[in-house]
Protein backbone atom coordinates (compact mmCIF):
# COMPACT_ATOMS: atom_id res chain seq x y z
CA UNK A 1 0.00 0.00 0.00
CA UNK A 2 1.20 3.50 -0.83
CA UNK A 3 1.28 6.69 1.17
CA UNK A 4 -0.09 9.19 -1.32
CA UNK A 5 -0.03 12.97 -1.21
CA UNK A 6 -2.93 14.06 -3.38
CA UNK A 7 -3.21 17.74 -4.25
CA UNK A 8 -6.51 18.98 -5.63
CA UNK A 9 -9.90 17.91 -4.27
CA UNK A 10 -12.02 19.29 -7.09
CA UNK A 11 -14.48 17.67 -9.45
CA UNK A 12 -11.93 15.10 -10.61
CA UNK A 13 -9.59 14.93 -7.64
CA UNK A 14 -12.32 13.95 -5.19
CA UNK A 15 -13.47 10.76 -6.98
CA UNK A 16 -9.84 9.87 -7.74
CA UNK A 17 -8.94 10.20 -4.06
CA UNK A 18 -12.01 8.21 -3.04
CA UNK A 19 -11.03 5.26 -5.23
CA UNK A 20 -7.47 5.28 -3.90
CA UNK A 21 -8.78 5.33 -0.32
CA UNK A 22 -11.18 2.45 -0.97
CA UNK A 23 -8.28 0.40 -2.33
CA UNK A 24 -6.56 0.72 1.05
CA UNK A 25 -3.95 3.37 0.30
CA UNK A 26 -3.18 6.07 2.84
CA UNK A 27 -4.18 9.30 1.13
CA UNK A 28 -3.25 12.68 2.53
CA UNK A 29 -5.29 15.28 0.66
CA UNK A 30 -4.52 18.97 0.34
CA UNK A 31 -6.47 21.75 -1.32
CA UNK A 32 -6.25 25.52 -1.23
CA UNK A 33 -9.89 25.64 -0.11
CA UNK A 34 -10.07 24.80 3.62
CA UNK A 35 -13.74 23.80 3.39
CA UNK A 36 -12.69 20.76 1.35
CA UNK A 37 -11.48 19.20 4.62
CA UNK A 38 -14.92 17.73 5.26
CA UNK A 39 -14.92 16.23 1.78
CA UNK A 40 -11.50 14.65 2.37
CA UNK A 41 -12.53 13.11 5.67
CA UNK A 42 -15.82 11.96 4.19
CA UNK A 43 -14.09 9.81 1.54
CA UNK A 44 -11.61 8.31 3.98
CA UNK A 45 -8.61 10.53 3.29
CA UNK A 46 -6.56 12.40 5.83
CA UNK A 47 -6.60 16.18 5.59
CA UNK A 48 -3.32 18.05 5.21
CA UNK A 49 -3.21 21.76 5.89
CA UNK A 50 -0.81 22.33 2.99
CA UNK A 51 1.00 20.48 0.23
CA UNK A 52 4.26 20.13 2.16
CA UNK A 53 2.46 18.44 5.04
CA UNK A 54 0.72 16.10 2.63
CA UNK A 55 3.99 15.23 0.87
CA UNK A 56 6.11 14.58 3.96
CA UNK A 57 7.31 10.97 3.74
CA UNK A 58 4.88 10.08 0.93
CA UNK A 59 6.08 7.70 -1.75
CA UNK A 60 3.59 9.05 -4.30
CA UNK A 61 2.59 12.59 -5.19
CA UNK A 62 -0.58 12.81 -7.28
CA UNK A 63 -1.69 16.19 -8.63
CA UNK A 64 -5.23 16.61 -9.97
CA UNK A 65 -5.50 20.28 -10.86
CA UNK A 66 -7.18 22.38 -13.57
CA UNK A 67 -4.06 23.43 -15.43
CA UNK A 68 -0.42 24.44 -15.52
CA UNK A 69 -0.68 27.58 -13.33
CA UNK A 70 -2.20 25.51 -10.54
CA UNK A 71 0.42 22.77 -10.85
CA UNK A 72 3.38 25.15 -10.84
CA UNK A 73 1.94 26.94 -7.81
CA UNK A 74 1.27 23.73 -5.87
CA UNK A 75 4.37 21.65 -6.60
CA UNK A 76 7.24 23.62 -5.10
CA UNK A 77 10.78 22.71 -4.16
CA UNK A 78 9.81 22.12 -0.50
CA UNK A 79 7.01 19.79 -1.61
CA UNK A 80 9.40 17.73 -3.73
CA UNK A 81 12.00 17.74 -0.93
CA UNK A 82 9.42 16.41 1.55
CA UNK A 83 8.71 13.24 -0.45
CA UNK A 84 10.26 9.92 0.53
CA UNK A 85 13.45 8.87 -1.27
CA UNK A 86 12.66 7.26 -4.62
CA UNK A 87 9.12 8.65 -4.67
CA UNK A 88 7.11 9.21 -7.84
CA UNK A 89 5.11 12.23 -9.00
CA UNK A 90 2.11 11.49 -11.22
CA UNK A 91 0.43 14.55 -12.70
CA UNK A 92 -3.12 13.90 -13.89
CA UNK A 93 -3.63 17.55 -14.89
CA UNK A 94 -3.89 18.93 -18.42
CA UNK A 95 -0.78 21.06 -18.95
CA UNK A 96 1.44 22.41 -21.67
CA UNK A 97 4.66 20.34 -21.60
CA UNK A 98 6.89 23.41 -21.48
CA UNK A 99 4.99 24.89 -18.53
CA UNK A 100 6.07 22.16 -16.11
CA UNK A 101 9.47 21.29 -17.63
CA UNK A 102 11.32 23.11 -14.86
CA UNK A 103 9.40 21.30 -12.14
CA UNK A 104 10.03 17.96 -13.82
CA UNK A 105 13.77 18.67 -13.96
CA UNK A 106 13.79 19.59 -10.28
CA UNK A 107 12.00 16.36 -9.42
CA UNK A 108 14.31 14.19 -11.51
CA UNK A 109 17.43 15.76 -10.02
CA UNK A 110 16.07 14.79 -6.59
CA UNK A 111 15.65 11.18 -7.71
CA UNK A 112 11.86 11.44 -8.01
CA UNK A 113 10.26 9.58 -10.90
CA UNK A 114 7.81 11.59 -12.98
CA UNK A 115 4.86 10.63 -15.16
CA UNK A 116 2.56 13.05 -16.94
CA UNK A 117 -0.79 11.27 -17.22
CA UNK A 118 -3.53 13.76 -18.12
CA UNK A 119 -7.03 12.39 -17.84
CA UNK A 120 -9.80 11.99 -20.34
CA UNK A 121 -13.28 11.55 -18.93
CA UNK A 122 -15.82 12.97 -16.53
CA UNK A 123 -16.18 12.93 -12.73
CA UNK A 124 -18.53 9.96 -13.16
CA UNK A 125 -15.82 8.16 -15.14
CA UNK A 126 -13.33 8.90 -12.36
CA UNK A 127 -15.72 7.53 -9.74
CA UNK A 128 -16.24 4.36 -11.79
CA UNK A 129 -12.55 3.84 -12.56
CA UNK A 130 -12.97 4.26 -16.30
CA UNK A 131 -10.80 7.27 -17.06
CA UNK A 132 -8.53 7.40 -20.09
CA UNK A 133 -4.90 8.29 -19.31
CA UNK A 134 -2.36 9.53 -21.84
CA UNK A 135 1.03 8.90 -20.26
CA UNK A 136 4.42 10.41 -20.87
CA UNK A 137 7.50 9.04 -19.12
CA UNK A 138 9.72 5.96 -18.85
CA UNK A 139 8.02 2.68 -19.75
CA UNK A 140 9.45 0.88 -16.73
CA UNK A 141 8.13 3.55 -14.36
CA UNK A 142 4.68 3.29 -15.90
CA UNK A 143 4.82 -0.49 -15.51
CA UNK A 144 5.52 -0.06 -11.80
CA UNK A 145 2.67 2.42 -11.35
CA UNK A 146 0.17 0.72 -13.65
CA UNK A 147 -1.56 -1.27 -10.84
CA UNK A 148 -2.27 1.97 -9.00
CA UNK A 149 -3.36 3.84 -12.13
CA UNK A 150 -5.65 0.95 -13.01
CA UNK A 151 -7.71 1.83 -9.95
CA UNK A 152 -8.88 5.00 -11.70
CA UNK A 153 -8.50 4.22 -15.41
CA UNK A 154 -9.39 1.35 -17.70
CA UNK A 155 -7.40 2.71 -20.67
CA UNK A 156 -3.79 3.64 -20.00
CA UNK A 157 -1.68 4.43 -23.04
CA UNK A 158 1.99 5.37 -23.00
CA UNK A 159 2.48 8.02 -25.66
CA UNK A 160 6.24 8.47 -25.32
CA UNK A 161 8.74 10.15 -23.06
CA UNK A 162 8.10 13.02 -20.65
CA UNK A 163 5.65 15.55 -22.06
CA UNK A 164 4.11 13.22 -24.64
CA UNK A 165 1.06 12.62 -22.45
CA UNK A 166 0.48 16.35 -22.01
CA UNK A 167 0.83 16.97 -25.75
CA UNK A 168 -1.56 14.15 -26.63
CA UNK A 169 -4.25 15.53 -24.31
CA UNK A 170 -3.86 19.01 -25.78
CA UNK A 171 -4.32 17.61 -29.29
CA UNK A 172 -7.35 15.58 -28.21
CA UNK A 173 -8.86 18.74 -26.76
CA UNK A 174 -8.08 20.77 -29.88
CA UNK A 175 -9.94 18.27 -32.06
CA UNK A 176 -12.87 17.93 -29.65
CA UNK A 177 -13.42 21.67 -29.34
CA UNK A 178 -12.96 22.05 -33.08
CA UNK A 179 -15.50 19.31 -33.78
CA UNK A 180 -17.97 20.93 -31.39
CA UNK A 181 -17.69 24.29 -33.13
CA UNK A 182 -17.80 22.83 -36.64
CA UNK A 183 -20.80 20.64 -35.80
CA UNK A 184 -22.69 23.56 -34.26
CA UNK A 185 -21.97 25.71 -37.30
CA UNK A 186 -23.30 23.00 -39.60
CA UNK A 187 -26.42 22.51 -37.48
CA UNK A 188 -27.12 26.24 -37.37
CA UNK A 189 -26.84 26.40 -41.13
CA UNK A 190 -29.07 23.36 -41.54
CA UNK A 191 -31.61 24.78 -39.10
CA UNK A 192 -31.70 28.05 -41.07
CA UNK A 193 -32.70 26.07 -44.18
CA UNK A 194 -35.49 24.29 -42.31
CA UNK A 195 -33.75 21.07 -41.24
CA UNK A 196 -34.50 19.99 -37.68
CA UNK A 197 -31.23 19.86 -35.68
CA UNK A 198 -32.25 16.60 -33.98
CA UNK A 199 -32.84 14.97 -37.36
CA UNK A 200 -29.62 16.36 -38.80
CA UNK A 201 -27.68 15.21 -35.75
CA UNK A 202 -29.07 11.69 -36.13
CA UNK A 203 -28.10 11.68 -39.81
CA UNK A 204 -24.57 12.87 -39.02
CA UNK A 205 -24.15 10.14 -36.40
CA UNK A 206 -24.47 7.43 -39.06
CA UNK A 207 -22.61 9.26 -41.82
CA UNK A 208 -19.02 9.80 -42.87
CA UNK A 209 -19.11 12.94 -40.68
CA UNK A 210 -19.72 10.92 -37.50
CA UNK A 211 -17.45 11.43 -34.50
CA UNK A 212 -17.53 10.76 -30.79
CA UNK A 213 -18.76 14.32 -30.32
CA UNK A 214 -21.70 13.78 -32.67
CA UNK A 215 -22.59 10.38 -31.25
CA UNK A 216 -22.00 11.00 -27.56
CA UNK A 217 -22.08 14.73 -26.82
CA UNK A 218 -24.38 16.32 -29.38
CA UNK A 219 -27.58 14.98 -27.78
CA UNK A 220 -26.65 16.73 -24.52
CA UNK A 221 -25.99 19.98 -26.38
CA UNK A 222 -29.36 19.78 -28.12
CA UNK A 223 -30.94 19.21 -24.70
CA UNK A 224 -29.49 22.49 -23.47
CA UNK A 225 -26.25 21.40 -21.79
CA UNK A 226 -23.16 23.57 -22.30
CA UNK A 227 -21.07 21.19 -20.13
CA UNK A 228 -20.37 23.54 -17.22
CA UNK A 229 -17.55 21.34 -15.93
CA UNK A 230 -14.42 23.24 -17.01
CA UNK A 231 -13.44 26.88 -17.19
CA UNK A 232 -13.49 28.74 -20.49
CA UNK A 233 -10.26 30.49 -19.52
CA UNK A 234 -8.56 27.09 -19.06
CA UNK A 235 -9.79 26.00 -22.47
CA UNK A 236 -8.37 29.19 -24.00
CA UNK A 237 -5.01 28.50 -22.32
CA UNK A 238 -4.86 24.95 -23.66
CA UNK A 239 -5.69 25.99 -27.21
CA UNK A 240 -3.12 28.78 -27.01
CA UNK A 241 -0.55 26.20 -25.93
CA UNK A 242 -1.32 24.14 -29.04
CA UNK A 243 -0.88 27.10 -31.38
CA UNK A 244 2.33 28.13 -29.62
CA UNK A 245 3.70 24.60 -30.00
CA UNK A 246 2.83 24.55 -33.71
CA UNK A 247 4.42 27.97 -34.18
CA UNK A 248 7.60 26.88 -32.43
CA UNK A 249 7.87 23.71 -34.54
CA UNK A 250 6.99 25.43 -37.80
CA UNK A 251 3.85 23.35 -38.40
CA UNK A 252 0.95 25.02 -40.29
CA UNK A 253 -1.94 25.63 -37.92
CA UNK A 254 -4.74 27.65 -39.54
CA UNK A 255 -7.47 25.40 -38.10
CA UNK A 256 -5.99 25.49 -34.61
CA UNK A 257 -5.77 29.28 -34.92
CA UNK A 258 -9.45 29.46 -35.84
CA UNK A 259 -10.54 27.25 -32.95
CA UNK A 260 -8.36 29.18 -30.49
CA UNK A 261 -9.64 32.54 -31.76
CA UNK A 262 -13.28 31.45 -31.44
CA UNK A 263 -12.75 30.41 -27.83
CA UNK A 264 -10.92 33.64 -27.07
CA UNK A 265 -13.95 35.51 -28.42
CA UNK A 266 -16.23 33.35 -26.26
CA UNK A 267 -14.08 34.17 -23.23
CA UNK A 268 -14.27 37.87 -24.07
CA UNK A 269 -18.06 37.59 -24.34
CA UNK A 270 -18.92 35.39 -21.34
CA UNK A 271 -15.91 35.73 -19.04
CA UNK A 272 -13.96 32.98 -17.22
CA UNK A 273 -17.01 30.86 -16.41
CA UNK A 274 -17.46 27.10 -16.64
CA UNK A 275 -18.73 25.83 -19.96
CA UNK A 276 -16.91 23.58 -22.40
CA UNK A 277 -19.42 24.40 -25.14
CA UNK A 278 -19.70 28.14 -24.69
CA UNK A 279 -18.13 28.67 -28.11
CA UNK A 280 -21.33 27.07 -29.42
CA UNK A 281 -23.35 29.55 -27.35
CA UNK A 282 -21.41 32.35 -29.04
CA UNK A 283 -22.23 30.97 -32.49
CA UNK A 284 -25.89 30.66 -31.51
CA UNK A 285 -25.94 34.22 -30.28
CA UNK A 286 -24.43 35.50 -33.50
CA UNK A 287 -26.90 33.44 -35.53
CA UNK A 288 -29.76 34.89 -33.52
CA UNK A 289 -31.18 31.45 -32.75
CA UNK A 290 -30.70 28.44 -30.50
CA UNK A 291 -30.17 24.85 -31.50
CA UNK A 292 -32.75 22.32 -30.40
CA UNK A 293 -36.51 22.26 -30.14
CA UNK A 294 -38.49 25.03 -28.42
CA UNK A 295 -38.87 22.74 -25.39
CA UNK A 296 -35.10 22.51 -24.94
CA UNK A 297 -34.02 25.91 -26.20
CA UNK A 298 -31.63 27.55 -23.76
CA UNK A 299 -32.10 31.02 -22.37
CA UNK A 300 -29.38 33.54 -23.28
CA UNK A 301 -26.13 32.93 -21.42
Amino acid sequence: MHTIALIGLGRMGTPVAARLCRAGHLVRAADLRPHRQDVALGIGARWAADAVTAATGADLLVTVLPGAPDVTAAVTGPVLDALAPGACWIDLSSCAPTAVAGLRTRALTRGIGVLDAPMGGSPDDAAAGRLRLFVGGPAELLDRQRPLLSLIADRITRMGDHGAGYTTKLLVNLLWFGQAAATAEALLLGQATGIDPQALGAALATSAAASDFVRRDLPALLDGDYYATYGLDRIRDQLAAVTALAERLGIPHPIADTVAALHQQALDRFGPVDGELLAVALLEERAGTRLGSPETARPPV
